[in-house]
């Protein structure tokens, strides 16, 4: 049994009060099946694909406010007529025509349906997610061959669950500039091959990570989803700052995808681990002993 761990990030520009770090596990015999029913929601939802070329499933995109303000224009459409009027929408999109305000508010309510069917399908999948969050009040520490903690907490529950699981997992992030890639495939190195912690969990985490585009990886773009989400609308009881309005639904079925076990934390041998880290300090851990 394997696992994949598909990661993005959203909010490192500072827009949202908290950054997030996520990253989304499907089992290996699940993914290509994940994949083809997000083909076949598409048509569902949209009459057509629109993850074609260039396109892809950005949080930013798919669920800005304006996609929110577009929604609420009139009442919910049966989803018949949805269909055919946000499929009009693209179309035009492309010929650049102007839509009509029925189209727009179609093709608005279409997109939080379509994100919404698929975090459902992910819990069909038994898909779990991972995050560290950050207030983006926090200082950032200078790049150096250390592995941040945002990234050490998600690979710690990420072990957890492999370890669970009895499985062995990798590690796939969105391509960054070049020199980024190298930066954290040293710092991961450094972590997984020079640390005690890391050399222990190297047993089920592949120390190597990969790197996609994040356009031509479906699962990538549920990463990136799950990440916007997160940062704009999770809120768990110690993130004081408020959510985004019109978020909740979406954010619930996000936290739903949380995994959680049981671990031996400061002398408890029943400490509950949740898969979603707060981290209000983002300066790397003490080098352990090689």
């Amino acid at each position: 049994m394997g696992y994949f761990l598909f990661v993005d990030e959203s909010g490192c520009d500072g827009s949202p009060p908290y950054e997030a770090l996520a990253g989304v596990a499907i089992e290996d015999r699940d993914l290509w099946n994940v994949i083809q029913r997000i083909y076949a929601l598409e048509y569902e939802i949209f009459g057509r694909r629109i993850t074609t070329g260039c396109l892809e499933l950005k949080g930013k995109k798919i669920l800005k406010n304006k996609v929110f303000k577009h929604a609420s224009q009139l009442e919910a459409l049966p989803s018949d007529i949805r269909r055919e009027l946000a499929k009009s929408c693209l179309n035009k999109g492309e010929t650049h025509d102007a839509p009509t305000r029925a189209e727009l508010t179609a093709l608005a309510q279409a997109k939080i349906a379509f994100v919404s069917s698929i975090l459902d399908l992910c819990a069909q999948y038994r898909i779990h997610a991972f995050a560290s969050i950050v207030p983006n009040a926090v200082s950032r520490p200078e790049s150096g061959s250390f592995l941040r903690k945002d990234y050490a907490y998600l690979f710690e529950r990420y072990f957890y669950f492999l370890e669970d699981k009895d499985a062995i997992g990798s590690v796939i992030f969105d391509e960054l500039e070049k020199s980024r890639c190298h930066i954290l495939s040293g710092q991961m190195e450094e972590y997984f091959i020079k640390t005690d912690k890391g050399r222990s969990r190297s047993a089920r985490i592949i120390p190597e990570p990969l790197f996609v585009h994040s356009d031509l990886t479906t699962a990538i773009q549920l990463a990136d989803l799950a990440a916007y989400i997160i940062s704009w609308g999770v809120r768990l009881p110690s993130m004081t700052e408020a959510a985004r309005p019109h978020m909740e639904n979406l954010a619930e079925k996000v936290l739903a995808l949380r995994y959680q076990t049981r671990r031996q934390i400061n002398g408890r041998d029943d400490f509950l681990v949740w898969s979603f880290a707060i981290i209000d300090d983002l300066h790397p851990r003490e080098r352990e002993t090689c």
